[in-house]
């Protein structure tokens, strides 16, 4: 096949690929939100809680981690109707998302509390400091530092997954694709032109998260656990 040929095939499809690109960053930006919502206290109620409020951010955050993301978007979108909870598809997507996040945020922010010294804590309530002043004003502020290295991968991480989303029809990037190759039977070229897409998606994902690591990352310690692996 002529090279001019698939140039002109690609031209003629971009469009709708970029349509499909732009409710993937949608979904992606909106799902590590989400999990970055449900993550953090998370991460503290299993750091600090007592009781039934560390047994359920543990119960939630094994039970998220120990299930694939697809069954958990299955049960959203198929399961919770029958319970009387109907989503949009593009809510199914993003809810299954962020709360799948939400869990493996939580164990980097955990594992950032974690590598503080707990005599910090000590030191900030015997200044005369609360619990929660202490948390806010000094534990957090570093164990954000130290867990961000694992979490800018969570947002490379989240880009990807979206793809799932096709599973139930949410016209994001690899759907677009699929449309496509059902219109014009020609998958090679969709898809290789599907993947450059996600190339240069990722692409800018990964510089911008470079650079609030830099921002924020303290000089001499790193926190580098890929908890996904």
């Amino acid at each position: 096949m002529a090279g001019s040929d698939v140039l002109a095939f690609i031209e003629r499809i971009l469009p709708d690929l970029l349509r499909g690109a732009v409710i993937t960053v949608e979904l992606a930006s909106m799902g590590l939100f989400l999990g970055l919502v449900l993550g953090l206290p998370t991460a503290f109620l299993r750091a600090y809680g007592k009781g039934l409020p560390k047994y359920i951010a543990t119960l939630y955050v094994e039970a998220i981690r120990g299930t694939p993301l697809v069954v958990q978007l299955f049960i959203i979108h198929y399961g919770l109707p029958d319970l009387g909870l109907t989503f949009p598809r593009f809510v199914s997507a993003w809810l299954a998302l962020g709360i799948n996040s939400g869990a493996y945020q939580a164990e980097y922010f955990r594992g950032g509390i974690e590598a503080i010294s707990a005599g910090q804590m000590a030191a900030a309530q015997a200044l005369g400091m609360s619990r929660l002043q202490a948390i806010r004003h000094i534990i957090l502020p570093q164990a954000f530092r130290l867990a961000l290295p694992a979490w800018t991968n969570e947002a490379i991480y989240m880009v990807k997954y979206t793809s799932i989303a096709f599973m139930i029809a949410v016209p994001e990037l690899l759907a677009r694709g699929k449309m496509i190759i059902s219109w014009y039977f020609r998958p090679t070229e969709t898809l290789l032109a599907v993947a450059a897409i996600y190339l240069v998606i990722l692409w800018v994902v990964a510089r911008l998260m470079r650079l609030v690591e830099n921002r924020f990352k303290i000089p001499g310690i790193g926190f580098e656990t890929d908890q996904r692996a």
